[in-house]
Formats: structure tokens, sequence, C-alpha cells
């Protein structure tokens, strides 16, 4: 018996291990996704000494967050999006508020979808609504957010007029609304196709965690 139960405990931890590898595999590549939507799918918009971007890595953020809930998915944005900061002289002092609001913006939109909506649940409805919902929760805080940090950058950093602050911020909180949108509607309509082929495999379990 003492050689079965540990027999059976170390394959439990062998499976463990595999399925945290996954984890970590998948949360690299929605890193590498959210940098390519970040770096490359953009529109580069001037906001006097600055820039704001149009782009798809808070899409994949979103998508991340979805797939591996709200620690790895708000991970893997907070990854990919600051590496492409970092990379990009134009953006290269945004990196530390880029990891931070990322974090938080995947965190929100994970927890939201699996621990208050839950919506891989089987019993699960209004799937799709719910979903979109999630997604809209995590945007909501980041146009909230980072414009006031902006606002805050050109006010004290740059010693820019209030006038002026105010309406830089405001032309970023624009691109940051637009962003959103491309989140809630790509970002929620790509995970609901990719579930619905493979909700009846474990891959979703796998990804997620055995707490969700």
């Amino acid at each position: 018996p003492i050689l079965f139960y540990t027999k059976s405990v170390h394959k439990e931890n062998k499976v463990m291990k595999n399925k945290q590898v996954f984890r970590i595999t998948m949360t690299a590549l929605m890193a590498a996704m959210c940098y390519v939507g970040f770096s490359y799918i953009k529109f580069d918009i001037p906001v006097g000494p600055t820039w704001t971007t149009i782009h798809l890595g808070n899409t994949f953020c979103a998508l991340a967050a979805l797939l591996l809930g709200g620690v790895y998915g708000g991970a893997a944005g907070a990854i990919g999006m600051s590496i492409g900061d970092l990379l990009d002289p134009k953006y290269v002092l945004y990196a530390p508020r880029t990891i931070l609001l990322k974090m938080l913006m995947g965190f929100i939109i994970g927890t939201v979808a699996h621990k208050v909506f839950k919506i891989t649940k089987e019993n699960t409805k209004k799937r799709s609504l719910k979903v979109y919902l999630s997604v809209a929760s995590g945007m909501l805080v980041n146009i909230m957010i980072e414009p006031c940090i902006n606002w805050l950058f050109y006010k004290f950093v740059l010693n820019a007029p209030e006038k002026v602050a105010t309406a830089f911020a405001g032309v970023k909180f624009l691109s940051y609304t637009i962003n959103a949108v491309f989140a809630i509607i790509i970002g929620g309509t790509i995970y609901l196709a990719v579930y619905s082929r493979m909700k009846n495999s474990t891959v979703f379990k796998d990804m997620l965690g055995e707490k969700y």
C-alpha cells in the first residue's frame, strides 16, 4: 500500500507539474501576442511632446485573462506590452506604468470572468454577455486610471499648463476608449469562438488551473 501510495503521489505531482509548465508556456505565448498587438498592429498619434497609440495589445491581454485567469493573463499583458515600451524610444518611460496597469486590467478581467460569472461552467447562461461584460470591467478601470496618470505626467513632470495637460489627457482618453472597444469586441469574440470549439476538451481546465 505504501508503494502504491508513493507512486500515485509521484504521478499526481508529475501531472500538476506538466499543467504548470503548460500554463507558463501559454502565458509566454500570450505575452508574445500582446507584444505584437501593441508594437506592430498599431497607429501612433503624436500628443504634444509625447505619443498615444491605437493598438490591439489590450485585446490580447483581455483574451489572455479569459483563457488563463486573472494572474497569468495580467502577467501576459504586463510582460508583452512593457517589452514593447522598452524597445520603443517613444514609450520607454511608460514601461513601469504599463506593467502595473496591464497587470491590474488582466487581473480584473480574469477575476470577473471566472470568479464572478464563472464563464466556463457548463450551466452558464448568457455566456456571451458575461464574457463581454468581463472584458468591459477591466477596460473601464484602465480608461479611468490611465488618463489620470497622463494628466499628472503632463502637469508635474513636463510642467505643462493645466489646460494643456487636460487637453492632452483628453486626447489619450479617446485613444484608450477606442482600444477598449477593440478589446471588448475582438477579444471577447475570439474567446467565444475558441471556447465553442474546445469546450469539451481539458485544455481550458489546464490553462485555468485547479483553483478555477
